[in-house]
């Protein structure tokens, strides 16, 4: 058996091909997708390896399993080459998450500070501070949005596992812009307001039932954040079956218990923003759970208990 194989390596983007891509490469038959993407990266004089995307010369798809060895690529194997695409300028799953989680922390602080100067336009409703003051009840959505971002920055920091080290540059302002103007922007300066719904200084059984509601999904949600982390070594890209609190339900609980969490928001809040907001998030969750539950039938076929409702029991 050879110690190594050669591949034949095409442009992909004949019209922005990478310029000193070699006609081939040779790799040692051990090599993962990650391997051959530092080898071509270096041999074609381009510094940063994640920006190389290998593609399969048959299907033309993506290998995205970056620990994949490349002589198991049954596409690849056949034709004996590898196409290759300049994906462009990336930045790392890990940074994306904690500056797009940013967004709501900053605004959620700063929004109250500069309440005299963003209210005061509307005199017959805010006076100022001492007339006007944050309630009770803003202040305690101000507690919960805080509470969950930095949930959420802590578990980008210290639980999650990436299957992929980085993605498209771009990608950083449009992950950000649902966050920062949404759940930042757009909630601050409804909830904050002086002639908003949650300017009130008594809770209710409502809002006690939200807060209820609340404290327990976010629970859940951690829970099953650290599972998922768990199925998945350091380092590694491979997937596991879920089987957690919630699991037996849906294909992603943690969506499920993230929407639940904000249903409680909502619930104290009585804000139209805060619906807007994970309303939209629901559009781009129903997507990503319909994408995980394909990607588990494929991976895992019969052992796979397959789900009928992928993040909403009933609903979605």
């Amino acid at each position: 058996m050879a110690a190594s194989i050669s591949l034949k390596l095409t442009n992909r983007a004949p019209r922005k091909p990478i310029k000193k891509l070699p006609a081939s490469v040779e790799l040692p038959r051990d090599a993962t997708v990650e391997d051959a993407k530092r080898l071509v990266a270096k041999q074609s004089g381009i510094k940063d390896f994640n920006r190389i995307g290998l593609f399969d010369p048959t299907t033309k798809k993506i290998l995205k399993d970056r620990k994949a060895l490349v002589v198991n690529e049954p596409g690849v194997a056949s034709a004996g080459e590898l196409v290759v695409k300049d994906l462009g300028p990336q930045i790392a799953w890990r940074t994306v998450f904690v500056i797009e989680y940013f967004g709501p922390i900053l605004f959620h602080a700063l929004i109250p500070l500069v309440r005299p100067y963003i209210y005061r336009i509307s005199p017959f409703v805010y006076k100022n501070e001492t007339e006007t003051p944050i309630t009770q009840v803003q202040w305690l959505l101000f507690a919960l949005f805080h509470i969950h971002f930095l949930k959420r920055e802590y578990e980008t920091l210290f639980v999650h596992k990436f299957s992929a080290n980085t993605m498209p540059a771009f990608n950083i302002f449009r992950n950000s812009a649902f966050y920062w103007s949404l759940a930042g922007l757009l909630c601050a300066l409804d909830i904050y307001a002086p002639n908003s719904l949650s300017a009130r200084d008594q809770l209710g059984p409502l809002d006690y039932f939200g807060l209820g509601v609340f404290v327990v999904c976010e629970a859940c949600n951690w829970i099953v954040h650290q599972h998922l982390a768990s199925l998945r070594k350091p380092g590694g890209t491979e997937k596991g079956i879920p089987n957690c609190i919630g699991s037996s339900l849906v294909t992603c609980p943690n969506y499920m218990f993230e929407v639940l969490a904000w249903v409680g928001v909502i619930l104290i809040s009585r804000s139209w923003a805060v619906v807007v907001f994970i309303a939209t998030g629901v559009v781009y969750m129903r997507s990503w759970s319909r994408g995980k539950e394909k990607a588990l039938r494929n991976e895992f076929g019969d052992r796979y208990k397959k789900k009928k409702y992928t993040m909403l029991p009933g609903l979605i």
